[in-house]
């Protein structure tokens, strides 16, 4: 099987994180910025991820992708109900969170990003959503309270190992996108959480590149 992602997209990451938890043989195929050839011709549309099945059919969306790995690839991991405050506090920081991650992303040293043009194509692409991104990099002093305030409510949520649930596939990958902001500070349960999913899913923290 063929995955299809961008290696910093936090979706693309859930679908990693299954195949990693598992061990499922899959082949990461990284699209390059600006190549909206590759997803259209393999689903139609311009989103990753993408598995491609080994039949050659298919799938898109990432949540798909991850219940597909882990009902077809027994014993399956997701048999908890979603844990709602992981779910609530993951949708609520991202939204708070992410002024300070695109701009950092776009800067960041991804596969997707290697040549000149595709880092433009993704400049070109999120400045239509964001405004200037150099200027939401001066925002940092700013925008890092409320991020920081987050943080800090995730750490009681996180005090005891909680069963793996969907919940992780949102919320490993928001806190994966915040590890590349510089100034931010994780207490020791959410940092402890942090490097435990990046080993077991093989899905590495962006820590090495915090601007």
């Amino acid at each position: 099987m063929k995955l299809y992602i961008y290696e910093h997209c936090p979706f693309c990451s859930r679908a990693r994180m299954m195949a990693g938890l598992k061990n499922i043989p899959v082949e990461l195929c990284v699209v390059m910025e600006g190549d909206s050839e590759t997803p259209l011709r393999l689903t139609g549309k311009k989103g990753l991820p993408i598995l491609q099945k080994d039949d050659g059919s298919c799938m898109p969306e990432s949540l798909d992708i991850v219940h597909y790995l882990d009902d077809t690839y027994p014993p399956r991991l997701l048999t908890s109900p979603a844990n709602e405050a992981l779910l609530t506090w993951s949708k609520e920081t991202w939204s708070l969170g992410l002024k300070l991650i695109v701009p950092r992303f776009t800067r960041g040293k991804f596969a997707e990003v290697a040549t000149d043009a595709a880092r433009q194509a993704f400049i070109a692409r999120e400045e239509k959503h964001f405004g200037n991104l150099d200027a939401l990099m001066a925002q940092t002093d700013t925008l890092l309270p409320p991020v920081q305030a987050q943080l800090e409510t995730l750490e009681p949520l996180l005090g005891s190992p909680p069963p793996l649930t969907e919940a992780d596939f949102h919320l490993y990958p928001v806190l994966r996108s915040l590890s590349i902001v510089k100034g931010l500070s994780f207490g020791s349960n959410t940092l402890r959480y942090m490097q435990d999913m990046a080993q077991k899913s093989g899905v590495p923290l962006l820590t090495d590149q915090a601007q």
